[in-house]
């Protein structure tokens, strides 16, 4: 009987793609994967490692697997991936003596090995199967990233930024759909500089042209772009394609300038306002989302102001707000004049009113028009939800529908809204 192996995925979308990867390999070398509710051989936690609270969920995740009878006595292994052992490495091993290995991010492709390692007596199997995919999956375009942010982990977890070539993109995509995907989700830490490190230099927006030509009955959507990714050619293509869709989350942090230079980022309220003005007069239907840092150090009541006035005005769709964290590492870290946690959590609160209103109205202008909705599923309750372009998976919310097959793009038209979730009507 193959060894059966649980997965644990804690942290963004990219640790999702990681750990099916992870699963693919696995079940390709003879493993079984079964849900975590079950008996398994090994429990593989995919940890997060990007801010303070993450860290913390991230180890008393471990504890809690650790203190399991069978793996406290060594009937089951537990193995710990991701960004925990990437960001701390040797220190981890003295301190979770119960887990039997660590398999950083770098590391993840060896998890075979690993298992094999751990459990001299399994089958080795060298499979080619035929995985089933949900209506809606992602492909990693790359990895790490080279931007130095003060404030961000990233580059100390995932390494400097590297594309994936074209052509295992090609091949990623390709499996998806003969799969069953209808979307496909092309992910990265900052998509908006795919290809310039390749030879020859290619970009984002020959990548999605070449896909959404080829591909022409799948939903092109790329996450996440910083504003200096939003070129006139990218903008081009977007508009042109119909099955790419109007969609980009662009994290820009702050409007300050001087917070923004602080955080070694750019940028400036203006520059922003003219960045949001020129994506939707060339593509008026564009959905836009943002990530905003509060209680950076130094922020002021004035430039915390500012940054009210701008979540007003620029009137994004939907915006993800974060308190200021502190972490190991870190330029930020280190700054003076860090900001108290009480002014942090009333700013953040502050900023998530002041967007959940512009948001809501934003969302209800969407009620009695048409749009293609995505069926991925159903509740508990059989109640049938999916998305449409304006929404990306996870964090904007889901459409509800009143009829449709899982897997198919139906025409619909928007009846209600409550905050970020909508409901529907077939045509």
């Amino acid at each position: 009987m193959p060894k059966q192996i649980a997965f644990l995925t804690l942290g963004c979308a990219k640790n999702e793609v990681d750990s099916a990867q992870m699963q693919e390999d696995l079940v390709c070398a003879g493993f079984e994967i079964v849900d975590i509710e079950s008996s398994y051989d090994a429990l593989v936690i995919n940890t997060c490692a990007f801010i303070q609270p993450a860290i913390e969920e991230s180890i008393d995740t471990i504890l809690d697997a650790a203190a399991l009878e069978s793996i406290s006595t060594g009937k089951t292994k537990l193995i710990v991936a991701g960004c925990l052992p990437s960001r701390f490495g040797k220190e981890l091993e003295s301190e979770l003596s119960e887990v039997s290995a660590f398999v950083p991010c770098n590391k993840e492709d060896s998890l075979v090995e690993v298992l094999f390692s751990l459990f001299p007596d399994a089958e080795r199997k060298s499979r080619i199967v035929e995985f089933e995919y949900a209506p809606s999956e992602y492909v990693k375009i790359s990895d790490g990233c080279s931007r130095r942010c003060a404030f961000c982990t990233i580059p100390l977890i995932r390494g400097p930024y590297h594309s994936f070539s074209f052509e295992s993109i090609r091949n990623d995509v390709i499996t998806k759909i003969q799969g069953g995907a209808k979307e496909i989700v092309l992910i990265a830490q900052d998509s908006g500089i795919w290809g310039l490190d390749l030879s020859p230099r290619e970009t984002l927006a020959s990548l999605l042209e070449r896909l959404a030509t080829e591909f022409s009955n799948t939903w092109f959507r790329v996450l996440y772009l910083q504003p200096a990714g939003i070129t006139d050619e990218l903008m081009r293509v977007m508009a042109t394609y119909k099955n790419i869709c109007n969609y980009l989350d662009i994290p820009l942090q702050h409007c300050d300038p001087t917070i923004l230079k602080t955080m070694n980022r750019s940028g400036s309220y203006d520059e922003f306002m003219d960045m949001i003005s020129r994506l939707r007069s060339r593509i008026p239907d564009i959905t836009l989302r943002t990530t905003l840092i509060v209680g950076y150090p130094a922020e002021t009541d004035a430039q915390f102001d500012a940054l009210c006035d701008f979540v007003e005005n620029a009137e994004f769709d939907y915006v993800g707000v974060f308190a200021f964290s502190p972490e190991e590492g870190t330029v930020a870290a280190t700054l003076p004049d860090q900001i108290d946690e009480e002014t942090k959590q009333d700013r953040l609160q502050t900023i998530r009113d002041i967007a959940d209103a512009v948001s809501s109205q934003k969302i209800a202008q969407r009620i009695g028009k048409h749009e293609k909705i995505l069926v991925l599923g159903t509740e508990e309750d059989g109640q049938l939800f999916g998305r449409c372009p304006s929404q990306a998976p996870e964090v904007d919310g889901v459409t509800y529908i009143d009829q449709g097959e899982i897997g198919s793009i139906i025409p619909c038209i928007i009846e209600d809204t409550l905050l970020y979730e909508m409901e529907a009507s077939r045509v």
